[in-house]
Formats: C-alpha cells, sequence, structure tokens
C-alpha cells in the first residue's frame, strides 16, 4: 500500500496505513493500524479535523475481497447516519423554518392525531415521541424499504406507554426526521443530504444510500456473518419471544426486528443500499462525516461562510435529558437533539452518534475537533469489541490533539 505522507517526525506511517496525519497523533495511527490493520478482507479508515484542518487522514486493509481501502472508499455506517439527519433539521431550525419547541403537527399535519398533536420537534430529536416499535409500522422487509410508506405510517400511528420516555427510536427516527423536513421543505432526506450537508460544505463522500452513478465514493464490502443468526431457526424464535418480554430486552428487540429484516444486509449489494433510511443507510467515507462535524463544531462552512449560527450550535451542545434510555439496557445515553453524549476525559461537551458495528462522528465544538471513524465488519463474535471502538479511537484522539507537535515538518514515506 503506498502512503500519501508520513505523520511523525519519531517514525513513520505504518506499512499497512496509507494516507497523513500530524506529528503528535503516531500513537492514534498505531493503534488503528494494530486493531484494524489485520481484518480478513476487512479494513476501515480514521478522521481528525480542528478548526478546519484536517490533522489525520488514514486508512487500512480491504473494501473488499482484493480491494484495498482507499481514501474515496465509503462504508455503510448504519446509526451514525442519525447524527447527518439531525444536522439537516438543525439547518433547517436555524433558518427559522422549525422550533424545536413546536408540535411536529405544526409542520406535519397529519402527525397530529392518535394523541400526537403535543408531540414536539424536541422530543422526536430525543427519542421521546413513544413511537420507536418498527412493528407499529411495518410487518415485512419491503414495507421497511418504502420510506414515503414508513413515513405515513407512522404519522397515522399511536404512540406506545414509552411516550415522553427516552427509547431509542432504532429505525423509526429517520423516518421521523425525514417526515418532518419533508413537510417544511418538499424534499426527499437524499436531496437534503446534498443541500443542506454536501453541498454547502464542498465535500464527496457522504450520501443516503447507495452513492450516485459518476460519484468518487466506492462502498465498501459488508465483512462478516452480517446479521444472520437472526434468520435461522432458533434466532427467530428467540427474538419473536423477546419482543414480548416487558423491560429492555422486549423494547430494543421491538425497536430492531421484524421477521425477515436480516435480508436487508445480504449480498454483494444489500437491499438497505437501495432505500432511504436516515437512521440506517448512510455511506460514509471517514474525512467527510468528520468534515461535516466539524462544521457543526465552528459553525462555518470551509470557506468561511455561515453554517450554523453560535446559538443553535450552544443548543447542540446541551444534554436535553439524563433518563436512562429504556431500549438500550438503561444506558445513560445522555441525549443531545438528535446527538447522544459520548463522555471522553478532557472533552466533556462532545456528542456524536455510533451506528451498529462502531462507526461514528462526534465533535466537541469548545475545541474546535471532530473525529469519524467508518469500516466495513459485521460479525457476530466481534461485536462487542467492534461496537465499542469509540472506546478507545476518542481518549487517544483527544489526548494526541492535546499534545504539542514535535515537528511542523512532515516526513515522506518511503516507497
Amino acid at each position: 500500500m503506498s502512503n500519501e505522507a508520513s505523520v511523525t517526525g519519531r517514525g513513520r506511517l505504518p506499512a499497512d496505513v496509507g494516507g497523513h496525519a500530524a506529528a503528535e497523533f503516531e500513537p492514534l495511527v498505531r493503534a488503528f493500524s494494530r486493531l484494524v490493520g489485520n481484518r480478513r478482507g476487512a479494513g476501515g479508515a480514521l478522521s481528525v479535523h480542528r478548526y478546519g484542518e484536517p490533522l489525520v487522514e488514514v486508512w487500512t486493509g480491504e473494501a473488499s475481497a482484493g480491494m484495498p481501502w482507499t481514501r474515496d472508499t465509503g462504508a455503510l455506517v448504519f446509526s451514525a447516519t442519525k447524527g447527518v439527519a439531525a444536522t439537516v433539521i438543525h439547518r433547517l431550525a436555524d433558518r427559522g423554518l422549525i422550533d424545536y419547541d413546536a408540535p411536529v403537527a405544526e409542520y406535519w399535519p397529519e402527525f397530529g392525531v392518535e394523541g400526537k398533536d403535543r408531540i414536539t420537534v424536541r422530543q422526536l430529536l430525543t427519542h421521546r415521541a413513544g413511537l420507536s416499535g418498527l412493528g407499529l409500522v411495518a410487518t415485512a422487509m419491503d414495507e421497511v424499504l418504502d420510506h414515503r410508506l414508513m413515513e405515513q405510517r407512522l404519522a397515522a400511528a399511536k404512540p406506545d406507554r414509552l411516550l415522553g420516555v427516552p427509547t431509542y427510536h432504532a429505525l423509526t427516527f429517520g423516518w421521523l426526521m425525514s417526515g418532518l423536513a419533508r413537510s417544511v421543505t418538499g424534499r426527499d432526506m437524499s436531496e437534503l443530504f446534498r443541500t443542506e450537508v454536501t453541498e454547502p460544505l464542498g465535500i464527496d463522500g457522504l450520501y443516503l444510500g447507495l452513492p450516485p452513478a459518476g460519484a468518487s465514493t466506492a462502498v465498501a464490502s459488508l465483512s462478516g456473518s452480517r446479521l444472520a443468526l437472526a434468520g435461522s431457526a432458533l434466532g427467530s424464535l428467540l427474538l419473536g419471544r423477546l419482543s414480548s418480554v416487558p423491560g429492555a430486552a422486549g423494547a430494543v428487540t421491538r425497536a430492531l426486528f421484524i421477521p425477515g429484516l436480516e435480508a436487508m444486509l445480504e449480498g454483494d449489494e444489500p437491499p438497505i443500499l437501495a432505500a432511504e433510511m436516515a437512521a440506517a443507510n448512510g455511506v460514509c467515507t471517514a474525512e467527510a462525516l468528520a468534515r461535516m462535524y466539524n462544521a457543526i463544531a465552528c459553525g462555518t462552512t470551509p470557506d468561511g461562510r455561515p453554517y450554523l449560527s453560535p446559538r443553535t450550535v450552544r443548543a447542540l451542545t446541551k444534554i436535553q435529558t439524563y433518563h436512562l434510555d429504556h431500549a438500550l439496557f438503561y444506558l445513560p445515553m445522555l441525549w443531545h437533539l438528535g446527538y447522544h453524549s459520548l463522555p471522553v476525559p478532557g472533552a466533556p461537551t462532545g456528542f456524536g452518534h455510533i451506528g451498529l458495528g462502531g462507526s461514528f462522528g462526534w465533535t466537541d465544538p469548545t475545541q474546535g475537533l471532530s473525529v469519524a471513524y467508518v469500516h466495513n465488519r459485521l460479525t457476530l463474535n466481534k461485536f462487542a469489541w467492534d461496537q465499542l471502538a469509540a472506546t478507545w479511537v476518542l481518549p487517544l484522539a483527544v489526548h494526541c490533539a492535546h499534545t504539542p507537535s514535535p515537528t511542523s515538518r512532515p516526513l515522506p514515506k518511503a516507497a
């Protein structure tokens, strides 16, 4: 693998890592190489930006069998997509088109039925709308892949008993954001990803679903067992029984699964890529995701134009609810407006969103810092480790960002 530049005056990039990074990030790059660089048939990328400057852009491994990961490789980031969808809503709110404390029905009249007339935009953004259950709106995979149908059914649905309580809307969050945004703009969320995120920021590598023909971004193939276990006879039986269990196990099962849904991830070009699921099927390069979060941190585009007002950025840093999440095994998610806290020593005001399998985007506006990590492994025997990737990436990234650079002169890597 050829590399663009060295990371450090103390050494060179590991042989399996491509890209470039600032000198002080050598410990992060070494850890990335060690933990991501030796995955059979899989790979990933890592990006760190500060006040608009790319401090780390590195990648390693395979995007698919025999195909190396490159700067233009995008990964399916699952729930990290929610952070992008939330950013679209904040762009609209920043222009006065949406008020966080207004009823959703004020913008989306069809939503104001079955006791939902008082549910606010803020409740939607913090997973308190009582609409987390996928079974409320869908019975088969084909229905889940029809975003307009899902929006319509959510508008007509009756909230459950957890209305007002943080309960992770694992898939329904995306259609709720899309329905709200469509009611305000008349546009699909995929188009709004372009007009509110990628075009203002001048970036490629961030899409809702499969990138269009001619895009520079190539989608990495999913590596591993995916969700095959859920489709087995034992898995189907277990999930069917869990969905009726009270408490967190039942809530998370109802939020994530209906029979046959695992087939969305099967094949070389899985069906999920052909849909618009603003909670789950974003395709992002690490660089694009980090640049979006850095624009949130700075409030400006790379060329200095306003992106989000200081007032909006301040609102995003505030934790909206300290209550434990009832669908995520009572974890203290500390929901922000569409993002969640990722407590990191030295960056207590940071927030972002992790996806299934551990890909994530994150920012700390007080430091002008953003970090994104994407990869393509989704396999049961490594799932817990992958899901916790932020626990080693973020502390190292923040620590390195606070480390004085030993040299300002990058060293070229030998061919």
